[in-house]
């Protein structure tokens, strides 16, 4: 599976940065990834082009880590986007574009913080399909 995550802005926040830094260096040890930032909402679609569109929303569907591993195995051989809106969350066409409405949280997120969790759970699911002790249920 090929991995792109598009976000709007960089983050600015230090925590975030590193967090961010880690994770994706982390990734590319399991699956190629690709870090995109644009600088408004409307760019994210055109960054997703020819991807699968993962679109995160709090009002997005909720997944377990072993449901969701279990859906990205599904895409096993595709290419998938991420799509992390800014702190203004997607315009509405982004979110009918969606192949996926991805909720991390019921709750809404910072944007940095939702790259960053993002990082850490795409990391999670791809240590738990390799066998790798990271994960603990």
């Amino acid at each position: 599976m090929r991995l792109r995550v598009v976000a709007v802005g960089k983050p600015r926040l230090a925590y975030a940065r590193l967090g961010v830094e880690e994770y994706a260096g982390r990734i590319g040890r399991y699956a190629p990834l690709e870090l995109l930032f644009v600088k408004g909402a409307k760019d994210l679609l055109a960054k997703a082009e020819g991807h699968r569109r993962v679109v995160l929303d709090e009002r997005g569907r909720l997944f377990s880590t072993p449901e969701l591993l279990r859906l990205l195995e599904g895409w096993e051989g595709e290419r998938v986007a991420f799509l992390v809106g800014g702190a203004e969350g997607h315009p509405e066409a982004v979110r009918r574009e969606a192949d996926l409405l991805l909720s991390l949280s019921p709750l809404t997120l910072q944007h940095e913080l939702a790259l960053l969790v993002l990082l850490e759970q795409l990391y999670r699911l791809l240590t738990l399909r390799a066998g790798h002790p990271y994960h603990r249920p």
